[in-house]
């Protein structure tokens, strides 16, 4: 349990998230995934990374039980640096990020694939933000690196999900696989990036993060301080108290 790294081929680590039952990070998961991107990114011997996970899902955004049992902010504040250094992480990676996406991917899963320079999914992946359920803003800045901004939207107010077939209709994901296929098929696009010149492909990474339209550090913290005012005012609190109850799940069902 918890993040390991794997090197399965010359030039390309695996950074792998394994948090039961559904990958929802607590404040310490995403502060070593962040470790670990980094940390790769860094070694001169990587020249891609793929981004991967064991379980059920590849995220399920953060974990709400710690921040149930924190009777102040603490925990809040935790997570919100702790995503923020994650999707950097991702994002500022020295070179390219390959998200490997399989069942769920949602909340910070989309801040972490939203930062990926390409994606991979399962066709069983669904993709989306649930945060108004759960008392919460964040991450549309990096869903809306993977949609169209009136769907963006759409999805953000409904809490609504979008599928693999639909972002790959989009352009946003490179290609959609049966699940026993999807580490294999990430690994191959991860090689035919990994045969190229390891110093171009640190140029490219920083030339087109330059030329990025919007600063997505920047606009994913403006967003946590909406949600941090959520907190402060209270309704937050009460809408992750519905969250998992008996009534909360029959309406989302």
């Amino acid at each position: 349990m918890g993040v390991s790294t794997s090197r399965p081929e010359p030039g390309i680590a695996v950074v792998t998230v394994d948090f039961p039952p559904v990958n929802a990070l607590p404040v310490r998961g995403w502060y070593d995934l962040a470790d670990a991107v980094r940390a790769t990114g860094q070694d001169p011997e990587t020249r891609c990374v793929v981004l991967a996970a064991e379980g059920r899902g590849f995220n399920a955004g953060v974990d709400i039980k710690e921040l149930r049992r924190d009777p102040g902010h603490d925990a809040l504040l935790g997570v919100n640096h702790g995503c923020a250094a994650a999707f950097a992480a991702v994002y500022d990676c020295e070179v390219p990020v390959v998200a490997a996406v399989g069942g769920f991917c949602l909340g910070g899963g989309v801040g972490l694939a939203g930062n990926a320079d390409a994606i991979v999914a399962a066709e069983d992946a669904v993709f989306g933000l649930p945060e108004l359920d759960r008392g919460a803003l964040g991450a549309a800045t990096h869903l809306a690196r993977l949609v169209p901004q009136h769907l963006t939207r759409a999805l953000y107010y409904t809490a609504r999900t979008v599928t693999a077939h639909e972002l790959h209709a989009h352009g946003s994901v490179w290609r959609v696989v049966p699940r026993t296929e999807l580490l294999p098929s990430a690994l191959e696009l991860a090689g035919e990036i990994a045969a190229k010149d390891g110093t171009l492909l640190r140029l490219a990474k920083a030339a087109l993060n330059g030329i990025d339209p919007v600063d997505v550090r920047r606009s994913y913290r403006f967003e946590q301080g909406f949600t941090f005012e959520a907190n402060l005012n209270g309704v937050a609190g009460r809408v992750r108290d519905t969250f998992g109850s008996p009534d909360a799940k029959e309406a989302r069902a």
